[in-house]
């Protein structure tokens, strides 16, 4: 529609330049007693070159108005711009007229969209009609992560090589009330619904309410998708502790809520599940599994930011129906971006402690784990790391495994990343495993942000 008006008005400034062409050449002409076309202004016009070509002016935009009314009149009956034709030349036969063009389809709005505050009547096609397939879809992304391995391990080994996770995500907004995001993982295993899930985010009291399958609000790398995290793996208390690569995700509901104060960011995050995941499991319908978290953040200058937070979470465990494990969670974040070398210099400084305490039949078993990690960027597209883990079994605790690792990761593009990482094991077996980590991380489609 827009090219057709374009067009239009195309055609409206020709006819202004040909009708100012006519009206200036007499007024101008020197000698020349041929008087202006339309000229009834009265013998003092006429002998007055100045009211003459005022008059002309005023002539000229009474035609314009009177064109602007009819391409209005037309654009109302059709639906569609009509063209205005070209003025013939001055003693031209007049052109034969062109037929008519049939007019477009319109595309009519789908059934109940209006009526659910959407548009009415037909939709506009921007460019052609292939985008109006996309008026009403969500945000669709695809990310692929394929790692492999090199060296030995063999207590805990992984492939050699092997498309680790394809995640599909589809984003958008349901109503002026609420947003939706599905994230659906497959790999090896099969084809999952990661997570899947509705934000209020209108309701009152400034409550963000979220109700589906998610990501529970534990610490840092529980909430993170295998794809943004800084390592090829998880660390060992992610795993030991934590109930391994998937951790806390559940079915359930999540409130969170700002406390508002002048000193510091403070959000405090309830949220209860359907107790069936990795790490706990439910028995009964009234099993449910409880998580809270409070998460605190500070800008320390323009260039570094502080983000500490405290979780617990708490459920029945898989060794009967009247054991319950109790988890406590701390973490510490510190970035420094300066904002002058932004997109070249950056360091980022994590850790997480973690303390598990779990019933079980004969003795109850107390256990602890951390890891510590710092990444700094040297470069615009490289980035350098380091992590250390530590972490006891969550049913026995006098098993201890250890790991030290070493990263490297290169940025092509933003949608892209080639990471290296050298990882050495101590499990509690006394089995050493020294490992090469690749991994190469792509995306296509628009995927959203993570939560900062």
């Amino acid at each position: 529609m827009f090219h057709s008006v374009r067009v239009t008005w195309t055609g409206i400034v020709i006819i202004a330049i040909g009708l100012m062409m006519c009206v200036a050449a007499p007024a101008f002409a020197q000698g020349s007693a041929v008087p202006a076309p339309g000229a009834s202004a009265g013998r003092d016009a006429a002998q007055d070159p100045q009211a003459a070509l005022q008059a002309q002016i005023e002539l000229l935009r009474q035609q314009l108005e009177a064109l602007r009314q009819k391409v209005a009149a037309l654009e109302a009956a059709s639906g569609q711009p009509a063209a205005v034709p070209a003025p013939a030349p001055p003693g031209a036969a007049p052109a034969p007229a062109a037929p008519a063009a049939a007019p477009a389809a319109g595309v009519e709005v789908p059934a109940g969209a209006a009526g659910a505050g959407g548009p009415a009547g037909s939709l506009p096609v921007y460019g052609n009609t292939s985008a109006l397939s996309k008026i009403f879809n969500p945000d669709m992304a695809v990310i692929g992560n394929f790692v492999g391995a090199a060296g030995q391990n063999t207590l805990n080994p992984m492939p050699a090589l092997r498309l680790n996770e394809a995640e599909a995500s589809f984003q958008a907004i349901v109503d002026p009330y609420a947003r939706a995001d599905f994230f659906l993982s497959a790999s090896p295993e099969g084809l999952e619904v990661e997570e899947g899930f509705i934000t209020f985010t209108s309701l009152p009291g400034n409550l963000l309410v979220k109700a589906g399958k998610m990501k529970a609000q534990f610490g840092k790398v529980n909430t993170m998708h295998s794809h943004i995290l800084p390592w090829v793996d998880e660390p060992l208390a992610m795993v030991n502790l934590l109930g391994g690569e998937e951790g806390l995700n559940d079915s359930g509901i999540s409130v969170s809520k700002l406390i508002l104060n002048p000193v510091i960011f403070l959000e405090a995050t309830g949220e209860v599940f359907n107790g069936d995941n990795d790490l706990f499991k439910s028995y009964k319908r009234s099993d449910l599994t409880y998580v809270g978290r409070l998460r605190g953040y500070r800008d320390i200058t323009e260039g570094i930011n502080l983000d500490l937070g405290t979780s617990f979470t708490y459920g029945h465990n898989d060794a009967g129906p009247d054991f319950k494990t109790r988890l406590f969670g701390v973490d510490a974040t510190v970035r420094y971006r300066p904002l002058r070398r932004a997109i070249y210099k950056r360091f980022l400084a994590r850790t997480e402690l973690f303390w598990s305490d779990r019933e079980q039949p004969v003795a109850n078993a107390s256990a602890f784990g951390a890891y510590g990690s710092a990444e700094y960027q040297f470069a615009r597209r490289w980035f350098a790391g380091t992590r250390l883990d530590y972490s006891e079994r969550a049913a026995d605790p006098t098993l201890k495994d250890k790991s030290a690792s070493l990263l490297l990761t290169y940025w092509p593009s933003e949608f892209s990343q080639v990471r290296g990482q050298f990882r050495r094991t101590t499990y509690a077996e006394r089995v050493v495993a020294n490992e090469i980590l690749f991994q190469f991380l792509f995306s296509i489609g628009a995927h959203g942000a993570h939560a900062f």
